[in-house]
């Protein structure tokens, strides 16, 4: 737990965790780094990604588009894709309906800007989180039915809202469900439902983001009316943010649709994207998953939290570049409104949770305060998961509802922890690491007991403590710019192909390393190894409080990922992850 530092010289952030090779692995990696010319440790990589041939190296390290899997395997693809083609052929308004986050909204754009192409009828919708909530709602419904709507398609979401999906058959509008979050055993009587976590799926792969469920049934739409695939390629782009934004895994077919998604990003970028590039500072350099996640990601996010997540699509579908910045400066002003928020709450659920009775014990933290934002909650919840490497659920007041997040450690399934206190909840929904959950107020202090308490019986010892995975230890004089270039074929990184962490031991202060930053909080490095006098430049974020250990010249050990220095390029530098004192 991150509360205080210790008294100790260094204080470790996390538990290491040396990744072992068994010795046939080894002899893999061994014959991979010299079939492909790469550095040991990268086969060593190879092997940990659960690579076992040259063959499987090449697939990896260049996915193929022509992998991705035929998407009539998904259960109900061809019902939908029947169903779509009816509506266009009698000329039925279509409305393609989503959530506020940033993985809805690209889904939305997604599917609206393709459809556009082809057909007129067609107008997007994303629901308003204060007035409407998350979901298909019976206001949205009732926007439909009004406006005259016969079909809607809806994106990450749905897969709960069975009332609200009958009240919209009673009214003569069916419904088409893309959204991969978990359903109940009761499905919404919709025409078709597209979810690769349904329990009788029969779809290969099962980790699409929302946006990429929306992908697959446009690649289904355009095999169906003879479309070239080339046609769908330049809406990779919104795919990789998607991926990026909503931490889903980037292994089997999210890498294959990152990977291209990411090319498209810096080659061909929608004019909405490439404006909210130029916002962030980032319009001059190669885009990687992490500018989607830090930059890019929470600027679409912002307008679902502050305003509505509309303007957000209405940006991601702008093909006129002058309208665009106006929309990207607007949805920029936001993400600073959300900032300050941010800081302010979590600074408050910080002290909240410091005060709660034994947090030292506590193996869940859940607090509410009924007058927080509820666009920002969610960010908080993560930012005490961060904090205190423990579950947590964040509650706030609306609609007469205590409503909130829930966000997890690594390996703890947090969707089954609220799923577990269903009697309580008005509404629930999510996945293992995040959910979202509604309940009345004079439930909540039920819900904390028995949220805890669940917590308490699942989870287990090694999830309540930070753990940095090494794939392997370097010497500094193997650290160069070639090393790099091979490590980036790796990319994108994100869950299930991490950002590789490297260590060197008994490493030393070159005697020039110093505290930097506004709050002179991090510490810009200059470090010498003891074996080959190789210096290293670094930083460590947010880890000054080891500057005075590190200048006492003792040695230390360090892990790390191996970064381009942004302010040299052709040079390396270390991100310093956490800093041991040596054995």
């Amino acid at each position: 737990m991150r509360l205080v530092h210790s008294a100790l010289p260094i204080t470790m952030l996390y538990q290491w965790n040396d990744i072992q090779l068994t010795a046939e692995g080894e002899a893999i990696a061994n014959e991979l780094s010299g079939a492909l010319n790469i550095h040991p440790a990268l086969g060593r990589l190879l092997v940990v990604r659960g690579i076992q041939s040259v063959s499987q190296a090449k697939h990896f390290f260049r996915p193929q588009l022509t992998e991705l899997h035929d998407p009539f395997l998904m259960n109900d693809m061809q019902v939908a894709v029947e169903r779509l083609n009816l509506a266009l052929t009698k000329k039925e308004r279509v409305l393609v309906y989503g959530d506020y986050d940033v993985d809805g909204c690209t889904a939305v754009a997604l599917v609206y800007k393709f459809l556009r192409q082809y057909y007129a009828n067609v107008d997007y919708y994303i629901p308003d989180r204060y007035d409407e909530g998350y979901g298909v709602s019976f206001k949205g419904v009732d926007f439909a039915a009004e406006t005259g709507v016969k079909l809607i398609i809806v994106l990450d979401c749905g897969i709960k809202a069975v009332e609200e999906i009958q009240y919209a058959k009673d009214q003569g509008i069916d419904f088409i469900i893309c959204d991969h979050h978990v359903p109940d055993p009761l499905l919404p009587p919709a025409v078709a439902i597209l979810n690769p976590k349904r329990e009788d799926n029969l779809y290969p792969y099962t980790d699409l983001s929302g946006c990429g469920v929306g992908f697959k049934f446009m690649q289904a739409f355009a095999l169906s009316n003879g479309i070239e695939f080339n046609k769908l390629y330049d809406l990779l782009d919104l795919c990789a943010v998607s991926i990026a934004s909503d931490i889903v895994p980037i292994m089997g077919e999210n890498r294959v649709l990152a990977y291209h998604g990411l090319r498209c990003l810096n080659s061909n970028a929608s004019t909405g994207l490439q404006a909210i590039a130029e916002v962030c500072g980032l319009g001059d350099r190669e885009l990687t998953m992490n500018d989607i996640i830090f930059k890019i990601g929470p600027r679409i996010n912002a307008s679902g939290r502050m305003q509505n997540g509309k303007e957000a699509v209405a940006l991601l579908v702008e093909r006129d570049a002058t309208a665009a910045q106006e929309l990207a400066s607007h949805i920029n002003l936001y993400n600073e409104q959300r900032k300050d928020l941010d800081r302010q709450m979590t600074e408050e659920a910080y002290e909240t949770a410091r005060q709660m009775p034994g947090i030292e014990d506590r193996k869940a933290v859940v607090i509410y305060n009924e007058q927080w934002h509820k666009g920002i909650i969610g960010i908080v919840a993560s930012r005490l998961t961060e904090q205190f490497y423990r579950p947590a659920v964040v509650l706030t007041r609306a609609e007469g509802l205590a409503t909130g997040s829930a966000r997890s450690v690594s390996g703890f399934d947090v969707y089954a922890a609220v799923q577990s206190c269903a009697d309580l909840l008005e509404n629930f929904g999510g996945h293992t690491y995040a959910a979202g959950l509604s309940m009345k107020v004079e439930h909540v202090e039920e819900f904390s007991r028995r949220f805890e308490a669940y917590v308490e019986q699942h989870i287990l010892d090694e999830q309540t403590q930070p753990t940095m995975d090494i794939v392997g230890q370097l010497d500094f004089k193997d650290i160069n710019f070639d090393f790099y270039r091979q490590l980036r074929r790796f990319a994108p990184y994100g869950p299930g192909n991490e950002r590789p962490v490297f260590s060197t031991l008994g490493v030393f202060d070159y005697g020039t390393s110093k505290v930097v930053g506004r709050g002179q909080e991090h510490i810009k490095l200059e470090l010498v190894d003891g074996k080959s006098s190789h210096v290293m430049n670094g930083i460590a974020f947010g880890q000054a409080n080891q500057a005075r250990y590190i200048k006492t010249r003792r040695g230390f050990d360090i892990c790390y990922s191996v970064e381009e220095n942004s302010h040299k390029r052709g040079e390396v530098q270390l991100q310093i992850e956490d800093i041991r004192p040596c054995d």
